[in-house]
């Protein structure tokens, strides 16, 4: 008897499980970039809510967004821009980057060049604290 409720109830915590997973994942959906992706530039937009006090700003403990590049990219340009002074954090396959906004970039976050195959995970937020609107361009066009 006691296995058989094993059974039952385990794979009623699997289902709950990938549920509330599932659910996280519809939230912040994973862009997907590729050589020559249309539409260049690809724009989103959103609200940096950032609540932990880092060395690269105030930023969330989740990721802002998720990119997976699919193949190695000669040059690739992340730039974030908002009303206030944006930050951007980016952990990938390269390493760990902190970009944020100054007078040379007209006050925008902005990252470019060689960029290699793999997951990165953006974490968008602000010098100050507080929320702040941004908009977030990935483009392959070189200015």
């Amino acid at each position: 008897m006691n296995k058989l409720r094993l059974f039952t109830v385990v794979p009623a915590a699997l289902v709950m499980s990938l549920a509330i997973t599932q659910a996280g994942f519809a939230e912040k959906p994973e862009i997907q970039i590729s050589r020559n992706f249309q539409p260049d530039p690809l724009v989103v937009k959103g609200t940096s809510r950032g609540t932990v006090a880092s060395n690269c700003g105030n930023i969330t403990a989740t990721p802002t967004q998720v990119i997976q590049i699919t193949e190695s990219l000669p040059y690739l340009r992340l730039t974030v821009e908002s009303q206030g002074n944006p930050t951007l954090l980016i952990n990938g396959p390269g390493g760990r980057f902190c970009v944020l906004a100054d007078k040379y970039s007209g006050g925008k976050a902005e990252l470019s060049g060689y960029w290699q195959a793999g997951k990165y995970s953006l974490h968008i937020g602000n010098s100050s604290q507080g929320q702040q609107s941004y908009t977030l361009s990935i483009s392959q066009q070189n200015k």
